[in-house]
């Protein structure tokens, strides 16, 4: 049996991530490591610094030396340091956050960004423009910061504020973009009510598993 190791930053995402690889490649066997220091300590220092390179890198050694034959990482504002660690390991490393990049670069030219949190904005949006260089394609990513929308759900519990706040800037983005990328995994609770819009809405976590068993079963 194939062997996943997913890598959290927190768990505002684990049961999804859970049901959907149960769901999409139930032939694997799931494993997790949780550090929930790592999101708190990116959002501190505002980006990834050397410190969190390094538990990243540790954390992606540990599950090759246990066997995994896939890495999964959850978190998007750790991403420059998983592009790092994925360089340091003989397994494949998937973001969770890939397969939404490259869809937004084939769907348009101007791409919305909706992040909650500042520390996710940049990794996000530099990942969809190097996806955009990889197709051979010119791209405009216009940034919507929704600042400290995942405290009130994460901290406050607060769905429904979350969501009227992170749907205005949808709304915004709607106006002015082709396609719209949201940056958090955590985003997927607004999916029900994203009716209304009529530009495609990207989130990462089915994308994202979907490409994990595409880079696992060599499909």
């Amino acid at each position: 049996m194939k062997k996943i190791y997913i890598i959290h930053t927190s768990l505002v995402s684990h049961q999804e991530l859970q049901q959907l690889f149960k769901e999409i490649i139930p032939e694997a066997e799931l494993f997790n490591i949780v550090d929930d220091s790592l999101l708190h300590d990116v959002k501190t220092h505002g980006s990834v610094n050397p410190k969190i390179t390094g538990r990243v890198c540790d954390y992606v050694r540990a599950a090759e030396r246990n066997g995994a034959d896939l890495i999964f990482s959850q978190c998007s504002s750790v991403g420059k340091a998983m592009d790092l660690a994925k360089q340091l390991v003989h397994v494949p490393v998937v973001k969770v956050d890939e397969a939404m990049a490259e869809k937004a670069v084939a769907l348009g030219q101007r791409i919305g960004v909706v992040a909650t949190v500042k520390s996710t904005m940049a990794p996000s949006s530099d990942l969809v423009r190097d996806k955009a260089r990889e197709a051979g394609k010119e791209v405009e990513v216009v940034e919507y910061l929704v600042d400290g929308a995942l405290d009130i759900l994460m901290k406050e519990n607060n769905r429904e504020k979350h969501n009227e706040l992170v749907l205005a800037s949808i709304k915004k983005a709607e106006e002015e973009c082709d396609v719209i990328v949201l940056a958090q995994g955590s985003m997927t609770v607004l999916l029900p009510l994203l009716g209304e819009i009529k530009k495609p809405v990207l989130t990462s976590p089915r994308l994202g598993v979907e490409k994990a068993r595409k880079v696992l079963m060599g499909e």
